[in-house]
């Protein structure tokens, strides 16, 4: 029976989920800061896990037909923001730093000599909040790319209590997305995960 609940689950709620995203993201007033360049260069692009409901809509408006991946969990929950993600046309690859680990970065670097851009939640897929795993970094570090940083904040809006403190702006309200590149070039892992994460704060919601 719970098998079957999933399956169902699994079928409906990613295009709900989906529908009241993009209800959102077109009614509410979007104002984007771009921090420095982003242009079409490839990137390793990173968001907290809290910013999920915006973040990808964000990169989809910036980067409209970037052929794109994302490093998704393997969890039920997992599969749901895989299904969800690729509506927004980003293509989802299973696994995370706990599970799969090996498989899944595998996979990033070879979409990555592909031409496509990897989607990465330095704190998923169960935190803590606003962590820093060895993911992002790694990656970016050994295929010598930027970072591509997604933030936002927004001055209406609902946070949920799971792990994450999920952030649902609210309709018509304001939104402001703060964009930047992000050269980790000269760093070792220790101190990029630092600058990185130092950057990722500045625009975010506590």
């Amino acid at each position: 029976m719970k098998n079957s609940l999933r399956k169902v689950g699994g079928i409906v709620i990613p295009p709900l989920i989906y529908v009241c995203m993009r209800f959102v993201w077109f009614t509410t007033k979007k104002k984007f800061h771009f921090i420095t360049p982003i242009g079409e260069d490839q990137h390793v692009c990173v968001c907290w896990h809290g910013e999920l409901f915006m973040s990808p809509q964000a990169y989809r408006h910036i980067h409209k037909t970037h052929p794109a991946s994302a490093i998704i969990s393997q969890h039920f929950d997992g599969a749901l923001i895989a299904k969800t993600l690729h509506l927004l046309g980003i293509r989802p690859l299973r696994g995370s730093s706990k599970k799969g680990a090996k498989k899944v970065l595998l996979q990033a670097f070879k979409s990555i000599k592909s031409g496509e851009e990897v989607l990465i939640t330095p704190d998923g897929p169960r935190g803590p909040r606003h962590s820093m795993s060895d993911g992002a970094i790694g990656i970016a570090l050994k295929s010598k790319l930027p970072i591509f940083v997604m933030n936002f904040k927004s001055e209406n809006f609902w946070q949920l209590s799971s792990w994450d403190r999920f952030v649902i702006p609210k309709p018509f309200s304001r939104v402001d997305f703060y964009i930047q590149s992000i050269s980790l070039e000269g760093l070792d892992l220790d101190a990029a995960k630092l600058y990185l994460r130092e950057k990722m704060l500045e625009h975010t919601i506590g």
